[in-house]
């Protein structure tokens, strides 16, 4: 288990760019936008959270093909994507979690094992993506003994994910040939023109 991953699929927010909706839940080529991220993320990893504070039921309907658990915030009124980190970090058994949105569905398929080299060569916290000049913060491979850091982070009120960073020894991962990978929708209209691709 020392080399374990628990991948954490952030579904937690409220979509208010795309009409106050449920974004994981919403249909790109037929299948709602988090099963894609399932499907790429499930095969890189030894355990699956998704992190849901609204629509539990349909979450768990659609976890459960990849054994995932539904999990909802340790902390209210919707705190962002380091709510679902910490939700993740004090649900995950392994030594090693990994964050991905859940409205990018293109997940890179060697996503787990780039950050993990990083992250062990540079004796690093946190390994973050990073596209040309360009860090994608929700993609992470995260050392789970941060948890009370960002509990206490959190409890103190931060809420900005690059606050925190600035606490940790990060190393950032280039992705320059998978852009297409962090790609993510927030608007109907990207929605929709995705669709048509």
């Amino acid at each position: 288990m020392t080399d374990a991953v628990t991948g954490i699929i952030l579904a937690g927010g409220q979509g208010r760019r795309m009409g106050t909706v449920d974004k994981g839940l919403q249909l790109l080529h037929g299948k709602p936008m988090v099963e894609h991220v399932l499907e790429r993320l499930a095969p890189q990893v030894d355990a699956l959270i998704i992190n849901a504070n609204q629509n539990p039921e349909a979450y768990a309907t659609l976890a459960e093909p990849f054994a995932a658990r539904v999990i909802p915030d340790r902390i209210g009124g919707f705190a962002g994507p380091l709510a679902g980190l910490q939700a993740g970090l004090f649900a995950a058994s392994t030594p090693l979690v990994v964050t991905v949105p859940c409205d990018s569905p293109f997940v890179a398929t060697d996503l787990v094992s780039r950050l993990r080299a990083a992250l062990d060569d540079a004796g690093a916290e946190l390994a973050v993506a990073k596209t040309f000049a360009q860090p994608h913060p929700v993609f992470t491979l995260v050392r789970t003994d941060v948890r009370e850091n960002l509990n206490a982070f959190l409890v103190g009120g931060g809420r900005k994910i690059d606050a925190w960073y600035a606490a940790l020894r990060v190393v950032e991962v280039q992705f320059d040939d998978e852009p297409e990978a962090f790609e993510n929708i927030n608007t109907r209209d990207e929605l929709t023109g995705f669709e048509e691709r």
